[in-house]
């Protein structure tokens, strides 16, 4: 599939990109190879391969997410330079 410098400037224009006359021309060149090769993907024959999203079984390595009663909440919070309720009190980095 041939892409047209007019449809490199248009997705430019719509992700507010600015793109020299040299990057158009190289974008072109590049966007139509990406777009050749996935013709050729669309070439292959996939009948009985089951649909994936993903490579590797999703399975999470994390623990679960429980949430549980912190015991020493007060005795941390009595530690606090500067308090707010429950919550700690920042000096603000940002105007």
């Amino acid at each position: 599939m041939a892409v047209t410098i007019e449809d490199v400037r248009r997705v430019a224009a719509l992700a507010r990109l600015e793109l020299s006359p040299g990057e158009e021309e190289r974008l072109t060149i590049e966007l139509s190879r990406i777009l050749d090769y996935m013709e050729k993907l669309n070439e292959l024959d996939t009948e009985g391969v089951e649909p994936t999203a993903h490579i590797t079984p999703d399975a999470s390595v994390f623990r679960a997410d429980t949430s549980r009663h912190f015991e020493a909440l007060q005795e941390l919070l009595a530690q606090a330079p500067d308090l707010r309720e429950q919550y700690f009190r920042v000096p603000r980095i940002i105007d």
